[in-house]
């Protein structure tokens, strides 16, 4: 008679209803999680670093905002500074005066270094009040809508009617020259724009569901604006607010060359344009270089913010 086989062994790779009770997890341990945290931020930077002209445009920025806060320590002692007359004529450019000096014998390299202060200052200042304002009423607009909603769009068209620098040019001949005029001017009239963009983020958002529950949740109007659609808003206005950095820039040293800016013999970019120019044939130096300064900082502020457009697109598929 055969004899019947008992197979007892288990199989490979197959838990015991003991085993799988003492792998589990216990009530109320953590369970360990291998996949990153992504946030919309982390994913944009990871986006942005791809972007070889926005890294190089961070890059040149930072160096300008260095140079800027440190000037002291890239202009020699024996320069005296901006405005010190060394000398009684224009000199050429020498390992002691890489730019020359201008017509009055001052140095402009140290001219171009500190006036890379007042530039920067007048695109940040002014852009910081113009996205203030136009946050403000571009959330208005888009969020109570009605009334409120055309009253400040038909104010916004007639700011865009006026030619913009004509316009500034109007109030600082009010106002009076010198570099606080400048920004306010400049940051006054610029926020049209930027509240026609963030009102059409704010239409994009409001229309989720989210708003709604934290509406029927009795949440406040101001709390719906600040903690569920400003957040979910801000990427455009980051990107906006970056390239209007350079247009603010560009805009002071428009309204210096004309004498409706900064007041001399304090420096800036477009005064030492405005200088220079009499000399191009001459002492070309005195113009090309502020200008290279100007040109190579608005363009590296609006690459980064076409950089940042990139990156902040959730659309976008990563590559």
């Amino acid at each position: 008679m055969a004899k019947k086989k008992i197979f007892n062994e288990k199989p490979v790779g197959v838990e015991t209803p003991e085993q799988a009770r003492a792998n589990a997890p216990k009530e109320g341990s953590e369970v360990e999680t291998t996949a990153p945290v992504r946030t919309l931020w982390s994913d944009a930077w990871r986006r942005l670093r791809r972007n070889k002209l926005a890294i190089i445009s961070v890059i040149w920025i930072a160096i300008v905002v260095l140079i800027a806060l440190t000037a002291d320590l890239w202009v020699p002692a024996k320069l005296g500074g901006p405005t010190q007359q060394l000398y009684d004529a224009r000199l050429p450019m020498s390992w002691e005066h890489p730019f020359g000096t201008d017509q009055v014998g001052r140095d402009v390299l140290s001219r171009v270094i500190y006036g890379s202060r007042i530039s920067l200052a007048v695109g940040v200042m002014a852009t910081a009040i113009s996205t203030v304002i136009g946050l403000i009423m571009g959330a208005l607009a888009a969020y109570y809508g009605g009334l409120w909603d055309t009253i400040i769009m038909r104010l916004a068209d007639i700011f865009l009617a006026f030619p913009y620098i004509l316009f500034v040019i109007v109030m600082l001949a009010v106002m009076g020259s010198g570099i606080q005029n400048v920004f306010i001017a400049i940051g006054v009239l610029g926020w049209p724009s930027i509240a026609r963009v963030f009102r059409s983020a704010i239409l994009s958002v409001k229309s989720n569901d989210y708003i709604d529950a934290a509406r029927s949740m009795g949440a406040s109007d101001f709390r719906i604006i600040t903690r569920h659609i400003f957040p979910n808003s801000v990427a455009s206005i980051v990107v906006y607010a970056t390239m209007n950095i350079g247009g603010a820039i560009l805009t002071e040293a428009s309204l210096s060359f004309l004498g409706m800016g900064v007041v001399p013999p304090d420096p800036s970019w477009g005064i030492l344009i405005e200088d220079g120019q009499k000399y191009l044939a001459t002492n070309p130096w005195l113009m090309i270089m502020p200008g290279l300064a100007i040109i190579s900082t608005v363009l590296a502020f609006t690459l980064l913010g076409d950089g940042l457009r990139d990156a902040l697109d959730v659309k976008m598929k990563d590559a």
